[in-house]
């Protein structure tokens, strides 16, 4: 294929990839107050996966609980106390899948999550064969889902690295000005009582 041959698939792989890309991740940050719940759902047929991921970022010892029910109720995957997971389930219905983020272990701390959302749709062996362009857009758009979970992990990550730096070094600066006062009063302490020591005392 010659070059001006490859530059109208080119463009036609970018026009396509930029399509696809929204279809198939959504990505959400969202703050869930103490004792409190948030649930979210997607509408799956059969043999469509999903795949949840998710990270807590802000508050109290940054865990949360997270489950996933199919559209008869049942739990299919539940966790209790993570600060980070991901879960994958492939559809065996048609249905309306709900999960949730749940806070209401904690009484007062409010909880800031982020998480993502996969979606892939099933594509049955008896329908047309997929193009080569398409099948290239579909294998980039898996790996910037990738990548793009990654970064944002290392973003939320770098967060909480620098939140627990800045506790650990106003705790260091308060217990220095402590260490510091009670210096000071000692040896203010000794220098009067050693005056006093000292000091004559006349017996009229």
């Amino acid at each position: 294929m010659s070059r001006r041959q490859c530059i109208p698939w080119l463009a036609l792989l970018c026009v396509s990839l930029l399509a696809v890309l929204p279809a198939l991740v959504s990505a959400h940050m969202i703050n869930i107050p103490a004792s409190t719940k948030e649930c979210f759902f997607e509408d799956l047929h059969e043999h469509d996966q999903m795949t949840v991921t998710y990270q807590v970022g802000e508050g109290g010892h940054l865990d949360i609980d997270f489950w996933l029910t199919d559209p008869e109720g049942d739990v299919l995957t539940k966790h209790v106390r993570h600060s980070t997971g991901s879960t994958s389930i492939t559809a065996e219905k048609d249905g309306r899948y709900e999960y949730c983020f749940s806070n209401q272990m904690s009484t007062m701390a409010d909880k800031q999550v982020s998480f993502n959302v996969h979606g892939i749709i099933y594509v049955s062996e008896d329908d047309d064969i997929v193009a080569p362009v398409e099948r290239e857009i579909r294998s980039l758009a898996i790996g910037l889902l990738a990548v793009k979970d990654e970064q944002e992990y290392i973003v939320v990550r770098e967060r909480r690295h620098r939140d627990t730096a800045e506790s650990t070094n106003d705790r260091v600066k308060w217990w220095s000005v402590l260490q510091a006062v009670v210096l000071f009063s000692v040896v203010a302490w000794q220098v009067y009582y050693l005056k006093s020591f000292f000091e004559v005392k006349r017996i009229i």
